[in-house]
């Protein structure tokens, strides 16, 4: 572009940016990151870059993108052909500023991020699809699925795919037989085209039949009466057979039974700018002969000839090979099918061993690849009575207070027929059988349904106290007789007596342990032994409101009394127990207890020096670490039983960091807490009595120390070294003694003026980093970096880290040699040896000359004249 076109293209740059905020398209020169949409109109003034430097009076781009991206002698870039996203799209571009064709800043790199829009329609991978369906597919089984791509970015809604179905060909009834999924473009039946999709009818064959024309002229007569014209010239068979041909020959895309249109859509489908592509969908509906024949129904018992066919399957491969497994685990499976489909049951079935079998037929081809997908076919085992009625128990034992009211309810008997519940050959009728005893048939009723038994008049204990009856239960065809036993149990007429009104009183410490027995008390029963009637319990009905006693029996008429909770003489020092002896049978009607079912107990605590007693059983503090010093982090409390002073003492601190108000309790902090060296532990703090320090009691402290971010991230090693002939990267590692969330994951940056030098940081994990030197020096050189480290909470420092870039042994070390001074010297080192070695030949050449010259003169002087020129010399 000439000067002149910049100029007056360069008016029509700053209007159009001045229409959309100019000043926020201006910055310093410094990297940037801009976004510019693709597609978009050019000339576009991008951004401005503002120079300190008054000299500059131009730019210089390189890189990527130039020949696309130009750059103004006042700092605009700005577009001259629009982006294409699909293209490239980032471009990373070098500008230099530059004061009369000289460089005086930079070079700094812009990166230019080409944002996608939506100008990418979708399309089919195919414009039209062809494929069979069977009919009965069950509905929401994909049997095609159709595939769209769009070539805007992927990770935008741009090209977020749906599909839809736009219409079905054809559509009679107004009722959808096809459903695409819209994420998966996979079509398959609704629940009415599972039921309505109809094939064109076809002659069926047996496993190997013969398919020939020969064959169906077979067919045709089975039908039809032997023809008296020619097949060829007969128009029924002629019929037949263009409409077989033509079902074998049948074509999906010439001859479809269904067209369905298929659309796609970008922009998930819910924006109305959405772009769309369409295809279609031909489908041919398919013969299916693979119909579940079940469920199937088999009386138990069958007396037949086995095997006996049930059912029959038919593939839709003719040439298909049938298996027959059962779908659950069993010992017996008395099934089987044969070549052609034919289902068989071996042998009777029992409906009490297993009232249905689940049979899977398989399908399969001579390579075991299945043709058809697996059926599971029901057999239901229907029942017959051939079960008779059984006793839960063999004797069922009821009893029965006497004097209970006509009707009172004795109990109800169980029994059971395994025979198919809710059925006549399950349903049960009880009745009592007459004996030679009248008396069982005049006391006792039972309803015939339930089994439930009552009585038909007063009962006396002392007229008979067992009755033994035999039940009949039966159900339709089978009956069994059921034995029940009830006994007439005592009435509660005689109540429980103590020996004692009055047990006296004892004396207890009150370190007495809890379970001693203070005193063994007795009473007695009239009523009949071994029934609820005579049965005695104890209660203490007065005395103790807070449990601290209780009475011990075994219902025989024999109580301890016990000590249950811990005595304590400064709550009670003594008790006077009322213990009542009580039937767990209520007294017959008009009776009550009396004085001769209570006794008395006394009893008195005697005081112990008992040893202080904290207020809480466990002692938990959770504090930060950078708690002040002299900061209270809990006062435990505790008191003496008998109100003796107490004092407390501290033990366990190993890192000395706390201390305890003697008299109060108080803990404070003495020294500044560290989670890093300690993040729990446990001090054991001490209650005593002053005057007898042998009487305490201790309590574990926990104490939780919280993190804060007291610490950064620290190089674990500060020295590396990178070989010239391989520059691979040094991994640097840093690590941080604060714990999550104040540590990990680092963020590592270069200090200035390292930055945008020849070095360049990339983070590995949340610990590690790759430091990469760009380009290789000319010679050897030690570089000190600062690197900063960051913990995610923000807190680090800059750390020197010295990298040594040198020659190396085939082992990769730097080379030194003898006495540690590397041998290799620099290009200016060289030079500068070089020129001083030829300046001291020189020198030595010069002195020689002269040597030379003065001895020639010397030839011709006297004696005493050489002497005296020596001399000089």
């Amino acid at each position: 572009m000439t000067p002149m076109v910049h100029l007056l293209l360069l008016p029509f740059l700053l209007s159009i940016a001045s229409g959309k905020k100019l000043e926020e398209r201006k910055g310093p020169f410094e990297n940037t990151v801009l976004e510019v949409p693709e597609g978009t109109a050019v000339p576009y003034a991008v951004y401005q870059f503002q120079v300190k430097q008054a000299s500059v009076n131009d730019f210089r781009l390189s890189g990527e993108g130039t020949n696309d991206i130009k750059i103004s002698k006042d700092g605009w870039l700005y577009l001259e052909k629009p982006l294409v996203w699909s293209e490239d799209n980032h471009f990373i571009t070098k500008v230099e500023a530059l004061a009369d064709g000289e460089v005086v800043d930079g070079p700094i790199y812009v990166t230019i991020n080409v944002i996608d829009v939506n100008n990418n329609a979708p399309i089919f991978n195919q414009s039209s699809y062809t494929t069979w369906v069977r009919e009965n597919n069950p509905a929401g089984v994909p049997f095609i699925q159709v595939f769209a791509s769009d070539q805007d970015d992927p990770e935008t809604p741009n090209a977020q795919l749906t599909y839809s179905l736009v219409s079905q060909i054809p559509n009679n009834h107004n009722i959808l037989l096809f459903q695409i999924d819209p994420n998966t473009g996979e079509i398959s039946t609704t629940a009415e085209g599972e039921k309505m999709l109809k094939s064109k009818e076809g002659i069926r064959y047996s496993r190997g039949e013969d398919r020939s024309i020969e064959a169906l002229k077979g067919k045709f007569n089975e039908y039809c009466s032997v023809p008296k014209v020619p097949y060829e010239e007969n128009p029924f068979f002629t019929c037949v057979e263009r409409a077989e041909l033509k079902r074998r020959a049948k074509d999906p895309l010439e001859d479809p039974d269904y067209t369905l249109i298929v659309r796609v859509q970008d922009l998930g489908g819910a924006s109305p700018s959405a772009l769309s592509g369409n295809a279609r969908v031909h489908i041919a509906v398919q013969q299916n002969q693979w119909i579940n024949p079940g469920p199937i129904s088999i009386k138990e018992n069958l007396k037949d000839s086995y095997p006996k066919v049930i059912a029959k399957v038919q593939s839709n491969d003719p040439d298909a090979i049938y298996t027959l497994t059962q779908k659950e685990r069993g010992l017996r499976f008395p099934f089987q099918i044969t070549e052609d489909g034919e289902i068989l049951v071996t042998e009777e079935l029992d409906r009490e061993e297993k009232d249905m079998y689940i049979l899977v037929v398989l399908a399969k081809n001579n390579n075991d690849q299945e043709v058809d997908p697996p059926m599971e076919i029901q057999v239901l085992v229907e029942d017959e009575n051939d079960n008779k009625p059984v006793c839960t128990e063999e004797e069922s034992v009821f009893e029965i207070q006497e004097d209970e009211s006509e009707g009172s309810e004795v109990g109800t008997l169980l029994a059971h027929d395994s025979d198919k519940e809710g059925t006549l050959n399950s349903q049960l009728a009880y009745t009592i059988v007459p004996q030679n005893l009248p008396t069982a048939s005049d006391t006792f009723s039972i309803d015939g349904a339930s089994g439930r038994i009552q009585t038909l008049r007063v009962l006396r204990r002392k007229e008979q106290r067992v009755y033994n009856l035999s039940v009949r239960v039966s159900d339709s065809a089978f009956s069994t007789v059921c034995k029940v036993v009830i006994k007439v149990i005592d009435v509660n007429n005689e109540m429980p007596l103590f020996e004692k009104n009055d047990y006296g009183s004892h004396s207890l410490t009150e370190d007495t342990p809890v379970g001693f027995t203070v005193v063994t008390i007795r009473a007695s029963d009239a009523d009949d032994p071994d029934s609820g009637s005579s049965r005695i319990e104890f209660h203490i009905s007065a005395g103790d409101d807070d449990g601290v006693f209780t009475v011990e029996t075994d219902g025989e008429g024999v109580g301890h009394l016990v000590v249950a909770k811990p005595l304590d003489f400064e709550s009670s020092s003594t008790y006077k127990l009322q213990i009542d002896a009580r039937n767990p049978e209520p007294l017959m009607s008009g009776l009550e207890y009396g004085s001769d079912s209570t006794t008395f107990v006394s009893l008195s605590v005697s005081d112990v020096d008992e040893v202080p007693e904290f207020s809480l059983d466990i002692l938990d503090v959770t504090v930060p670490e950078n708690t002040t010093k002299g900061t209270v982090l809990l006062t435990v409390e505790a008191k003496d039983p008998e109100g003796k002073e107490i004092g407390f003492k501290l033990s366990g601190d190993t890192e000395n960091w706390l201390d305890i108000d003697a008299a109060t309790g108080q803990i404070k902090t003495k020294d500044k807490l560290d989670r890093e060296t300690l993040e729990t532990f446990e001090v054991t703090i001490t209650a005593f009595e002053k005057e007898n320090p042998e009487k305490f009691s201790e309590r574990v402290l926990h104490v939780r120390l919280l993190d804060v971010n007291d610490d950064f991230p620290k190089l674990i090693e500060k020295q590396a070294f990178i070989c010239m002939k391989d520059l691979k990267p040094v991994i640097i590692k840093a690590e941080d003694k604060d714990s999550d969330p104040f540590s990990q994951p680092f963020t590592f940056t270069l200090d200035k003026p390292n930055r945008n030098s020849n070095w360049e940081l990339r983070k590995i994990d949340d610990t590690t980093a790759e430091l990469h030197l760009k380009k290789r020096p000319t010679e050897d050189k030690t570089f000190s970096l600062n690197i900063n480290i960051k913990d995610n909470g923000g807190v680090g420092v800059s750390q020197a880290l010295e990298v040594k870039v040198c020659n190396c042994t085939e082992l990769g070390y730097c080379y030194i040699p003898p006495h540690g001074v590397p041998f290799k010297l620099g290009m200016g080192s060289t030079i500068g040896i070089l020129a001083g070695v030829l300046g001291f030949c020189a020198l030595i050449f010069i002195i020689v000359i002269k040597r030379s010259n003065k001895k020639g003169k010397n030839k011709g002087l006297g004696d005493e004249e050489e002497r005296n020129a020596m001399t000089q010399n």
